[in-house]
């Protein structure tokens, strides 16, 4: 579904919400607290504020399933991975068909083997949910739904994530139903969540949920080209922070999709470029890789596995962290700024400071690098290409497919054949 489809989802007399065992977030530790599935909701319930706590739960499983359809969509497209398996829908993501990709918005609880990739789909779906809930949320007090200020805080700052991921990877965009948009436009708006949240979770004094909004807006300020507010909002991220999507193996629909496509299914392999990575002369811990001896379902492709994420249900997957906040600051500011923010990066997984490079060094290429590493499977080497410009994969694959010139993702055909706004171009 997209925001047409999502939208009317909501306006039919019942609404069903798939697997919603996912949940609310800890203000302490950012874990997630089961709720039961209420299956059927009849659409006069959704005024009832008792119902906020599901409506909430239902909006972060959705947005927590787009960070990773995201992260493993974006993997494919940027040369992170090759596609290892006999699947069409999965070979269309490695060498870019355009057509094929338009018809692909990607989907959520499709099965645990299931190989199909996108994003827009949840991306859609969670934006729409999220900023449905923080208007509803807005109808009832404090006194009427419990933890509200958090619920709104969480809204506004998953809903800035949603929309940043739209206006990174889609070449233009719609809204519910609207008229064309530009990625500028999105990311205007995702600035504007961010600062929201920012501004509720300070009152709250929720600190995880403030310095996730902080990086959020640091990274969408960066996309935007304004490097000095980017470095502005990543110096307050303080050192340790990292907040994580959540998963589970209590239904498909909450599993780390890019685990199982990884390692479970062998359906995607380590690309060459981020295979045997050192630093310093050792391996990079940050780019984990096994050679597991073995080629994958289509009786070709070597299967490297990565190992950053080793499990498909209690996984953390980094939404925003201090590292990522650094590596912002180190590209907004360049200089002897950038090389000491990338060194305070290094110190985390225990790697050498990075000596002071010689005079004319491209200090962004520099800064450019240590993220494909340091983000590795994030979903962020794909944005820092369109951003940068950084040339895609061209030729022949392996397997005798010819790469598109495709770069940013075209809307799909599910929304410019039922949006008036496209009908006619």
């Amino acid at each position: 579904m997209t925001s047409i489809m999502t939208r009317r989802a909501f306006g039919r007399r019942t609404i069903r919400f798939a697997t919603i065992a996912a949940t609310t977030f800890c203000v302490a530790c950012d874990s997630l607290l089961s709720v039961e599935n209420p299956g059927r909701v009849e659409e006069a319930a959704l005024s009832d504020p008792a119902i906020m706590p599901i409506l909430s739960a239902a909006a972060l499983q959705t947005a927590q399933c787009a960070f990773v359809e995201f992260a493993a969509t974006a993997g494919m497209l940027a040369g992170e991975y090759w596609s290892a398996n006999g699947f069409v829908n999965n070979h269309i993501w490695e060498w870019r068909g355009v057509v094929e990709i338009k018809g692909a918005p990607g989907g959520c609880g499709n099965g645990r083997a299931t190989t199909s990739l996108g994003f827009y789909t949840p991306a859609q779906q969670a934006r729409f949910q999220l900023d449905d809930l923080a208007k509803r949320l807005a109808t009832f007090t404090d006194a009427q739904v419990p933890n509200r200020q958090r619920m709104l805080a969480e809204a506004a700052a998953y809903s800035g994530y949603m929309h940043t991921l739209l206006g990174e990877g889609m070449c233009e965009m719609a809204l519910d139903n609207g008229p064309k948009m530009t990625p500028q436009q999105v990311f205007t708006i995702a600035e504007a969540k961010f600062a929201t949240a920012i501004q509720v979770a300070t009152a709250i004094n929720d600190a995880s949920l403030r310095n996730m909004a902080t990086v959020g807006r640091a990274r969408v300020r960066l996309d935007q080209g304004n490097l000095t507010g980017a470095a502005a909002d990543a110096a307050l991220v303080p050192a340790g922070f990292v907040r994580n999507a959540e998963f589970s193996e209590t239904t498909p629909a909450r599993e780390n999709h890019l685990y199982n496509l990884t390692v479970r299914n062998d359906f995607l392999s380590v690309a060459p470029d981020y295979r045997g990575l050192t630093v310093n002369g050792v391996a990079d811990p940050r780019v984990r890789v096994n050679d597991m001896r073995r080629v994958g379902p289509d009786n070709s492709t070597p299967i490297w596995q990565q190992q950053k994420f080793t499990g498909s249900g209690a996984v953390n997957f980094p939404i925003a962290s201090y590292a990522e906040a650094q590596l912002i600051l180190a590209e907004a500011v360049g200089g002897q700024g950038a090389i000491d923010a990338i060194n305070r990066v290094r110190a985390i997984s225990n790697i050498a400071p990075m000596a002071v490079p010689p005079t004319g060094t491209d200090i962004t290429a520099l800064v450019l690098e240590e993220r494909r590493r340091q983000l590795f499977s994030e979903g962020q080497r794909y944005v820092d290409m369109l951003r940068k410009r950084i040339p895609f994969q061209s030729g022949v694959n392996r397997k005798g497919q010819t790469y598109s010139t495709l770069t940013c993702i075209p809307l799909p055909d599910v929304e410019t054949r039922n949006n008036p706004n496209f009908k006619n171009g």
